[in-house]
């Protein structure tokens, strides 16, 4: 007997399932920021290499070299090691937890841990904190799978694997927990809200066991909120709505262009030229980009900009303003070059640098207008990343909550609520769906709290098909059909299907009753002149549960062809679909 198989017959005999449930929570808290800590050591490690002198010397002209170099170390490992595909860390979670109970590949547990930190320690402008969601998400789905944990146990470790990152990356164990539920569209439940809280907590004291107190956004809150300030956080609310839209915008459109390259290598070349050329012209979008706005909360804001290639007179205010809202337009841009160049990394952290580039220059443009106005810079930079955020991830509440820790205290809250909502409101407004989801989305198969359409997402359409209907060809005559599909089938449905496969129509047993007896008919009528159109096909690649659902509803029939790459395939008939939907759904309510 194996010791696995040991230790579960005494956890059966001795641990309560709940109290094994909260044990694992902390196990995937401690592994997710254990993953975290080292996706941060890697990639500083190798940001230390290039900060030698030797390289120091030409640091502007490697600016265009070394993301082209991580790249080409990216594209090699995955073409000849891997051999996988690695998607968008939180996109491809959310897409395992609707389609596939929550059941992470193994081999996202080493994939993203070996990327990522290549693509952003040579300057590839995207975060980590999106594979670091995916690391942790592949241990917690592989934890459960270990202990043989069912789905909705494997879902909830899932997200507090995710909760665990967030918390280990920015010590924000608070919003980390929320970051689970509004992303995740987790139950909001005593029984989930405890395990979130005990992996959100392990993973942030792992955190400062490995790190100490250092944190990624280091700030201070010295200027207090004014009141009279409001007018000016609501117009950043709308600025920064608008932002927000622009840099979906951008993404989709770059990945739409990169996907009609079929050739990785040809990305690569394009991606990694053009995103060379970006970071040599605008240093600052040079990998994941804590300097600046680390830089830029302690209104330093030469340091921020650093070093062009331009002869630039940046005492000159309006330039500085020029080029932050040069770093807002392009950080858009070179996250996603990068990502179609074949980079991994998340969308997160540039969400946060280009917040802060914009809430910076929306300061600065206030108080050098000649009006006598004066706004803290700092807080609007603060204030700008929780717009960004609360926009392009469509997470108001985790842009909040996480401002609100890193600052240590609520005294912007209102600031962070009005510019949060209505930057959100904007997005939403123009942008249904966040980056994360958009596409998930449009393909029916993003998990939502709409618990209904999560119990219909989540249904096997294989397990609700049947396919032991006896099928006819246009060319068989009366008799054959009743000697051959009538008297050996309990069924009253029989598909015409021609030699090719294709669904022509359908004989059901009331069309042929009346002719049953008269055998004068059996050599004389064929199928094909009996079939009639079956209306509500069901196309089994392109319908979802949704789609299927509301064929049943449209049309009022029980039964609906199912059609497969062109072919028939089988049938759903609506008693066995909500059976099946019952069933599942008593699994979502317990």
């Amino acid at each position: 007997m194996s010791l696995l198989r040991q230790f579960l017959i005494w956890k059966y005999k001795h641990i309560s399932e709940q109290n094994f449930i909260y044990i694992l929570s902390v196990l995937v808290g401690f592994l997710a920021g254990i993953g975290t800590v080292s996706l941060k050591n890697l990639t500083h490690y190798i940001q230390l290499l290039f900060e030698l002198d030797f390289f120091k010397n030409y640091q502007n002209s490697l600016y265009f070299i070394f993301p082209i170099l991580g790249l080409l170390l990216v594209y090699i490992i995955k073409q000849t090691w891997l051999k996988k595909h690695i998607g968008h860390g939180i996109s491809s979670t959310l897409y395992a937890i609707s389609k596939l109970n929550g059941i992470i590949p193994r081999y996202n547990l080493y994939a993203s841990l070996i990327t990522a930190p290549l693509t952003v320690g040579f300057g590839g402008s995207v975060g980590l904190q999106g594979p670091a969601v995916s690391v942790g998400s592949a241990l917690g789905s592989n934890a459960a799978r270990l202990f043989h944990m069912n789905t909705k146990t494997r879902m909830l470790l899932i997200g507090c694997a995710a909760a665990g990152a967030m918390a280990s990356m920015f010590k924000a164990p608070i919003a980390a927990i929320i970051f689970a539920i509004e992303i995740f569209s987790l139950d909001i439940a005593f029984t989930s809200l405890i395990p979130l809280l005990l992996a959100s907590v392990s993973a942030v004291v792992t955190s400062y066991f490995f790190l100490g107190t250092d944190i990624l956004l280091r700030f201070e809150l010295i200027d207090k909120f004014h009141i009279n300030d409001i007018p000016f956080y609501m117009v950043l609310g709308i600025v920064s709505g608008l932002a927000s839209v622009y840099f979906s915008k951008v993404f989709f459109a770059i990945t739409n262009f990169f996907k009609r390259i079929e050739s990785r290598a040809k990305r690569l070349l394009i991606g990694g030229v053009a995103i060379g050329s970006l970071l040599y012209v605008i240093p600052p979008l040079y990998g994941e980009g804590y300097g600046v706005m680390n830089n830029l909360l302690k209104d330093d804001h030469l340091a921020a900009i650093g070093t062009t290639p331009f002869a630039l007179d940046l005492s000159n205010i309006w330039i500085v303003i020029g080029l932050l809202l040069g770093i807002t337009i392009f950080k858009a841009v070179a996250m996603t070059i990068t990502f179609g160049a074949g980079g991994v990394g998340g969308v997160f952290i540039p969400t946060l640098v280009m917040g802060s580039a914009l809430g910076n220059a929306f300061a600065k443009t206030i108080n050098h207008m000649g009006l006598n106005f004066d706004v803290s810079e700092s807080n609007f930079t603060l204030i700008g990343m929780t717009g960004l955020m609360a926009g392009v991830l469509h997470a108001p509440l985790t842009a909040i909550f996480l401002i609100a820790e890193i600052t240590g205290g609520y005294e912007l809250f209102v600031p962070l609520m009005i510019v949060s909502a209505m930057a959100f409101a904007i997005t939403k407004y123009f942008i249904s769906h966040s980056i994360y989801t958009l596409k998930l989305a449009e393909r029916g198969e993003l998990m939502t709290h709409d618990k209904d359409q999560n119990v219909l997402m989540v249904l096997d359409i294989d397990k609700v098909i049947e396919t032991n209907f006896i099928i006819l060809s246009p060319d068989m005559k009366l008799g054959d059909i009743l000697k051959e599909a009538v008297a050996k089938s309990s069924r009253n449905h029989f598909p015409v299907v021609n030699d090719k496969g294709e669904f022509l129509g359908v004989i059901r047993l009331d069309d042929i009753r009346h002719m049953m007896f008269d055998s004068d008919l059996y050599n004389q009528v064929k199928a094909s002149s009996l079939m009639h159109a079956d209306h509500g096909i069901i196309d089994y690649n392109q319908d979802s549960m949704t789609a299927i659902m509301n064929k049943f509803k449209t049309t009022g029939a029980w039964n609906l062809p199912v059609i497969k790459d062109g072919k028939y395939y089988g049938y759903i008939s609506k008693s066995k679909l909500l059976t099946a939907y019952r069933r599942q759904l008593i699994n979502f309510t317990q």
